[in-house]
């Protein structure tokens, strides 16, 4: 985020904090607009989305959350420690264990590698332990109506989730999540919430924040929807070419360079392969120096949960150690 943007989040947020005790967004202008789009698009009334709205408190803390300059970007040896304790191992291993019978259908009927669905858990929420503390309804409505760097987008959340509110019979003034309104353990968007949620006990709700059967049916359903492979790879390491290739490294684009195209190029690849799969050269800064790696269509599918490929090559250790400790 620029400077700019960043004083001019914090005067808003300066701004809200006084007005925080007022009528919600009943009667901004914004609101206002808001409230008739979804009077003629999705079944609501006007007077009943500005009855929610003046149940949104404005929230200080999560323009400052979205205005705190980034931190300063890790390397993969510093973001594997993060996420490659022994604790979320072994917490890891205990969910699966607990939960065997659901991963094994949630496998079955997606294709999606158990391993993957525990670890994304594990990444995201620890397992349920850190879901988020912010309203929902709190959190999209500030930043629907007053962050106007991304009001659009979260404009479009902010319908979502009203929609699923009335979907599911849930009351929008109880769910909590994160301060972008990410929710449940794991961490969907309103909008991916509605697409992809799964209830996969069937028992009439897809709930995210205490069901961790629907939890792991909709992350597979996720990754199946965003072009997992059943069966095939992640992600393998390779030895250090000679000298670098002038490959487009890191990119996080749909694997386009097949295996033989990259060998040209004079990138070392793993035996057992066909020639004519495609992959992404990856280059991490690891803890002993720099590795290589190449990442196929699952690791790109796991990149879509999350647009990092450090992201997505700690889901892939993750769930390799996971597996290894189960057994």
């Amino acid at each position: 985020m620029t400077g700019r943007r960043r004083l001019g989040a914090l005067l808003g947020a300066a701004l809200l904090a006084a007005q925080a005790v007022a009528a919600g967004y009943a009667d901004h202008p914004a609101a206002r607009a808001f409230a008739k789009r979804l009077a003629a698009c999705c079944g609501f009334s006007e007077e009943e989305v500005r009855a929610t709205l003046a149940r949104a408190r404005p929230s200080p803390a999560v323009l400052e959350a979205m205005a705190r300059p980034a931190e300063r970007t890790l390397n993969w040896a510093e973001y594997r420690r993060i996420f490659l304790g022994e604790r979320r191992i072994d917490e890891g291993a205990a969910f699966w264990r607990r939960h065997r019978r659901v991963l094994a259908e949630v496998s079955a009927r997606y294709g999606v590698d158990p391993a993957v669905v525990v670890a994304i858990l594990g990444v995201e929420t620890f397992y349920g332990r850190n879901t988020g503390r912010h309203r929902v309804l709190d959190a999209l409505a500030t930043l629907a109506f007053d962050y106007p760097p991304r009001s659009p987008f979260f404009r479009r959340e902010l319908e979502a989730f009203l929609l699923l509110a009335r979907e599911e019979g849930l009351d929008p003034t109880e769910p909590r999540g994160s301060y972008a309104g990410a929710m449940g353990l794991a961490q969907f968007m309103p909008s991916s919430y509605r697409v992809y949620a799964v209830d996969q006990d069937g028992d009439g709700h897809r709930d995210l924040w205490r069901n961790p059967a629907d939890a792991a049916a909709s992350v597979a359903a996720y990754l199946a929807g965003h072009g997992w492979r059943a069966g095939e790879p992640v992600a393998v390491r390779v030895a250090a070419p000679v000298r670098e290739p002038a490959l487009p490294f890191n990119r996080l684009e749909r694997p386009r360079l097949t295996l033989e195209q990259l060998a040209a190029s004079g990138m070392p690849l793993p035996e057992g392969l066909a020639a004519e799969m495609a992959a992404m050269p990856l280059r991490l800064e690891g803890e002993e120096g720099v590795e290589y790696w190449l990442g196929f269509a699952n690791f790109y599918a796991i990149t879509r949960y999350n647009h990092s490929h450090l992201y997505a090559m700690a889901v892939h250790q993750l769930s390799e150690e996971i597996r290894r400790r189960v057994g």
